[in-house]
């Protein structure tokens, strides 16, 4: 494990992360800076709070829909699977 310290909205925050999570940390912690900071320049009369746990849901958000389509995508490589297994057997059935 690895000590490294993320910056976010200004305020350090301390991690610890596998030696192999260090560079993909430091990224998710920018990414949600740059939310945190896109939100308060939008909503710069809301409390830090509300801010911040509205970017977390815009975050969420976005993870919700990846998953989704990365499901959809799933469903749909397995029907075409099935479909070309399909096809392959009757190819095969109409050979013999």
């Amino acid at each position: 494990m690895k000590s490294i310290k993320v910056s976010i909205l200004g305020k350090q925050y301390p991690l610890k992360v596998a030696d192999s999570e260090v560079e993909n940390m430091e990224k998710i912690a920018q990414f949600v800076d740059e939310k945190f900071k896109l939100y308060r320049r939008e909503l710069n009369k809301q409390p830090e709070s509300t801010i911040m746990v509205l970017a977390a849901l815009s975050i969420a958000e976005e993870l919700f829909e990846l998953r989704q389509s990365a499901n959809e995508i799933h469903d749909n490589e397995k029907k075409l699977m099935e479909s070309v297994n399909y096809s392959l057997e009757k190819l095969l059935e109409d050979i013999s």
